[in-house]
């Protein structure tokens, strides 16, 4: 089962000194560090994922890895829901589920299966701001991961979700969209990357 948290609601009962952590940008060695698989799913981690998700929301993103704010580690967190004109396809055992149900998702340990045919599609990213760019990618994936809960979950999505795993998955292994960017755009735009890591 994947956990069911609704934006607002408290992933730790009980605490109250939520934090809105600093997105690192490009430039920023962690952004190429290759996280750490976690073997211990405590409090800390718990309290980790529920500021990400804080940030997230604070920097209107759709997901952010730990990578983002500084810290190596195999975690990330998604919502999509907030988004009406790129849908988005969320799977369990095969079956297609109401997507605001299982939104947002906590993704420890993922493993991503790459599926369907090649789609391109615009792509930013928390850590280049004003930066977008036509990234392709398969249309849809299979992910196996941890939850807050120390339970593997097994979910298929597709679309935006599937666009969005992708990216995150990418942020864990060091790995930055402007690295998909086809030659010819990643020369284009090579000044205002740049810049990024100048500012």
């Amino acid at each position: 089962m994947l956990i069911r948290e609704i934006r607002g609601k408290t992933l730790s009962p009980g605490r109250t000194n939520k934090m809105i952590l600093e997105i690192v940008q490009y430039g920023h060695p962690a952004l190429r560090a290759k996280g750490r698989r976690i073997e211990k799913i405590d409090q800390e981690i718990r309290d980790l994922a529920e500021d990400m998700l804080e940030s997230m929301y604070e920097a209107d993103g759709i997901g952010l890895a730990a990578q983002q704010i500084g810290r190596p580690i195999q975690m990330c967190v998604l919502d999509v829901t907030g988004v009406k004109d790129r849908p988005s396809v969320l799977r369990l055992n095969g079956k297609a589920v109401e997507i605001e149900d299982y939104m947002p998702l906590v993704l420890i340990n993922p493993e991503v299966e790459l599926l369907g045919k090649p789609h391109t599609g615009m792509e930013g990213c928390l850590s280049f701001p004003g930066l977008r760019a036509d990234i392709t990618r398969p249309f849809s994936v299979r992910v196996t991961a941890r939850n807050l809960a120390g339970k593997e979950i097994e979910f298929e999505a597709e679309g935006l979700l599937a666009r969005a795993v992708q990216h995150e998955h990418d942020h864990l292994h060091g790995l930055l969209f402007i690295d998909r960017m086809e030659p010819s755009q990643r020369k284009e735009m090579n000044q205002e990357i740049e810049d990024l890591r100048s500012a």
